[in-house]
């Protein structure tokens, strides 16, 4: 059973600093990309992060120089700091696992991030 678990989302203040969690379980993760992507109400999920097998990395605009994705493969994990956060990265927060070379992808439930302003 293949299970995806985000954690350390949470309220903040702008400016201030979040770091997401996800541990997975039930796949090779070392074969998996892994992203972080986002969703505000109202709002179309939209990739924020992604770190591939071989630990290329991609941003959205709109957070590089402030988001940093990283992956511990011993662990299963995948990391997301968040640094000088604004309200507009308010969203539910979700991890995702794409099997390298194909479209089969699992996702985790989400953590919610909250800015205030």
């Amino acid at each position: 059973q293949v299970e995806l678990v985000e954690s350390g989302g949470g309220l903040v203040q702008s400016g201030g600093s979040l770091r997401l969690s996800c541990v997975a379980s039930g796949i090779g993760f070392s074969n998996y990309n892994i992203g972080w992507s986002r969703q505000a109400p109202g709002d179309e999920r939209e990739m924020v992060a992604r770190i591939s097998v071989d630990g290329t990395v991609m941003y959205l605009n709109s957070v590089k120089g402030r988001f940093t994705i990283s992956r511990d493969n011993a662990k299963n994990m995948v990391y997301l700091q968040m640094n000088r956060l604004v309200p507009e990265d308010t969203a539910v927060y979700y991890c995702k696992a794409t099997y390298r070379g194909t479209d089969s992808t699992y996702w985790g439930q989400g953590t919610q991030v909250t800015v205030s302003s």
